[in-house]
């Protein structure tokens, strides 16, 4: 049997989600092949089953995107009913949520707001966070128009297109990028759409500006070239957006501190000592970069020509940022789908460059791979022809026949690997389409991995025993891990963090006793004796690996009482050892003293067998520990150890009782 979780130090909930019976039967096969959003259900079958349940919640994270249903069917050229739309989108890969045409809508100056179509977007489709962007990706979809073709065309002022970034910059928000869309044309709608796109960026991609923050500017209200400064913030003084008055950083602060919208961006900068300012050829401030732009500058319905600039601190987000901001709205432009680019000159970082890049990547997917996930036997000119509908363009190989050229849009880096290639191929197909076979050549049998499965034998045995099971985070504090259990550190095994974002999550554990002390700390008001047990992974450096890095599971147990339990933990690492079939040795067997630094070494005359001797070690009291010592297939290793913690352990965890442990190396018998 398995035993109640006694206490759970930290864990994280598990949501189960059922499907209804009523959903439609494509959900079956769309679960098979989807990576990012095609396992979710149709909006009516979501409803059917439940609007506040459990799927819900999982759903929660996907950006909902409100559009005018019949300005979105104007531009898709077709009047759908919503049964239909809700099947196109579903076709693509993202859900119709709510029409709000047979609700109650608002008023607004004496007008009542158009019908509203709510759709969920994926939340890597960085793309479709707008009007423009689901509009484009639907008409290619559905063949009405090819995929466009983005070009960086020559600025009409090379000189003044241009920001110089201040060395001073590095100390609070380093990177910055450029670009300009001319003649572009504004309606309220576009207007609206603009700056609702940059709020949905903000929110996602970018979360609430604390990577990257974009400023939009009437170009014609400043001259370039610019230049992205960092200063104290009694030296930057201008009018912030929409206000009448002018006044400086600090003042600023101050004053947006109870705003609603922006008073949660104060933290970003508020106790850096310089703040970064974009500045015009004539020193008028454009922004003030990640909290809001200067009012000089601001965009309205009249403005044609737009100047944009993002700052962050991630240079790949800030690339997918400047990409998305462009490719929206340059369909706008007097030369559709073209924008010209801004020159960051940043030499005291080597980032000296031209954005945006507008250049698609190139990657390659092979032929036999796609028709063997999707079951189809397409050509490598028909793949092709379908991966246009998701605004693919791609071409057979010159170099090798099974590989197919993949132009990735510059709207699409949630492209990383060519199974997003061929999901998207499945969806251009059509997941309804795709063949229904069995596996012809071969077929698994799906089962617990070897270290799980003995894990799983190792956990029943001590719940059986009277343990109690717990789970306790796997990163704890550098101070948890060794000097609070009087270890010392040599620098070659913990795995640290390079960012920890608290004192308590700084390394990987190299053991489990730290979590298994925690936890009893954790339940002081629980009666003794306490008796609890973990089975999990720990983590070393290892620089013979790939990856450097390897776990390895372990099984530790821990006893606080009155008395000290050390023969409760002996006793537990005898029955443990003796179901994995592992017979105790003696001195009669021509067992001789060992060192703490014993070495693995080959000895096939003696039996097999484990066998314990005297430790010496800060972390336990002197003379009451043991470390296990295992021959199998006459090779022989320390596997662990037990014995009775010492005071100043028990002291640094805040417990008053005696406290004995054990912990061993499970996968020695693998």
């Amino acid at each position: 049997m398995r035993p109640t979780t006694f206490c759970m130090y930290s864990a994280t909930s598990r949501l189960e989600l059922s499907h209804p019976k009523s959903a439609r039967q494509k959900v079956v096969v769309r679960v098979l092949f989807s990576r990012r959003n095609h396992g979710t259900r149709p909006a009516a079958a979501r409803r059917q089953a439940s609007l506040t349940g459990p799927y819900r919640k999982c759903l929660a994270s996907m950006p909902t995107i409100g559009v005018d249903k019949y300005k979105l069917f104007e531009a898709l050229g077709k009047k759908f009913t919503t049964e239909e739309f809700d099947d196109l989108c579903f076709d693509y890969g993202i859900e119709l949520d709510e029409d709000t045409e047979n609700q109650e809508r608002p008023v607004v100056n004496g007008v009542q707001e158009p019908p509203q179509l709510k759709i969920e977007i994926p939340a890597n489709r960085y793309d479709m966070l707008c009007f423009e962007g689901i509009a484009l990706n639907l008409n290619v979809f559905l063949g009405r128009i090819p995929p466009p073709k983005y070009r960086i065309v020559e600025p009409k002022s090379a000189e003044e297109q241009t920001i110089v970034v201040k060395p001073e910059t590095a100390q609070v928000r380093p990177l910055v990028a450029g670009a300009v869309l001319r003649g572009i044309k504004f309606d309220q709608d576009r207007y609206n759409s603009f700056i609702a796109l940059q709020d949905k960026l903000h929110a996602n991609l970018a979360r609430n500006r604390t990577l990257v923050s974009i400023g939009t500017h009437d170009l014609d209200t400043v001259k370039g070239p610019f230049t992205y400064e960092a200063q104290p913030p009694r030296d930057i003084s201008f009018r912030p957006l929409n206000q009448e008055k002018e006044m400086n950083a600090e003042e600023l602060m101050s004053y947006y501190e109870n705003d609603k919208h922006l008073g949660r961006f104060l933290h970003i900068i508020r106790d850096a000592p310089v703040y970064p300012v974009i500045y015009d050829a004539n020193r008028v401030v454009c922004s003030l970069p990640p909290i809001i732009n200067g009012d000089h500058s601001k965009i309205t319905l009249n403005t044609t020509n737009v100047f944009i600039e993002i700052t962050a601190t991630d240079l790949t987000k800030l690339q997918i940022v400047t990409d998305m901001m462009v490719t929206m709205f340059s369909e706008y432009c007097t030369e559709q789908f073209t924008v010209e680019p801004v020159k960051i000159v940043s030499e005291h970082n080597n980032l000296t460059r031209v954005t945006p890049c507008l250049t698609p990547r190139v990657a390659q997917a092979e032929v036999d791979y796609m028709n063997s996930c999707t079951g189809l036997g397409e050509s490598p000119e028909g793949l092709c022809k379908l991966l246009s509908k998701m605004a693919y363009h791609a071409k057979p190989s010159d170099s090798d026949k099974n590989l197919l050229d993949v132009e990735v849009p510059i709207t699409r880096p949630d492209v990383l690997h060519q199974c997003d290639i061929m999901e998207d191929l499945a969806v251009c197909y059509g997941f309804n389409n795709l063949p229904r076979t069995a596996p012809s050549r071969s077929a698994t049998v799906g089962g617990p991995l070897m270290v799980n499965k003995l894990s799983d034998i190792v956990r029943i045995e001590a719940a059986m025993a009277g343990w109690s099971e717990v789970m306790p985070l796997i990163l704890c504090s550098h101070e948890e891990n060794f000097e609070w259990l009087n270890r010392k550190d040599d620098g070659t095994k913990v795995i640290r963090l390079a960012n920890p974002k608290t004192l308590e999550y700084q390394v990987v554990r190299t053991s489990l006793l730290p979590g298994l002390l925690k936890t009893i700390r954790e339940n002081k008001s629980h009666s003794v004796p306490i008796k609890i047990f973990e089975v999990s992974d720990v983590g070393f450096k290892d620089e013979s690996l790939e990856r450097k890095a390897r776990n390895e599971r372990h099984f530790a147990a821990a006893w606080c009482g009155r008395n000290s339990g050390f023969e409760v933990v002996h006793g537990l690492l005898d029955r443990v050892l003796s179901m994995l079939r592992t017979a105790f040795l003696t001195n009669e067997e021509g067992l001789h003293g060992k060192s703490i630094d014993y070495e693995v070494r080959e000895n096939p005359g003696k039996p097999d067998g484990y066998w314990i001797e005297e430790l010496n070690e800060d972390t336990f009291f002197a003379g009451h520990a043991a470390s296990v010592y295992l021959r199998l297939g006459g090779k022989e290793r320390r596997i662990g150890e037990f014995g009775i913690l010492h005071p100043s352990v028990l002291e640094k965890f805040e417990i008053r009782y005696p406290v004995s442990t054990l912990e061993i190396n499970l996968e020695v018998f693998l």
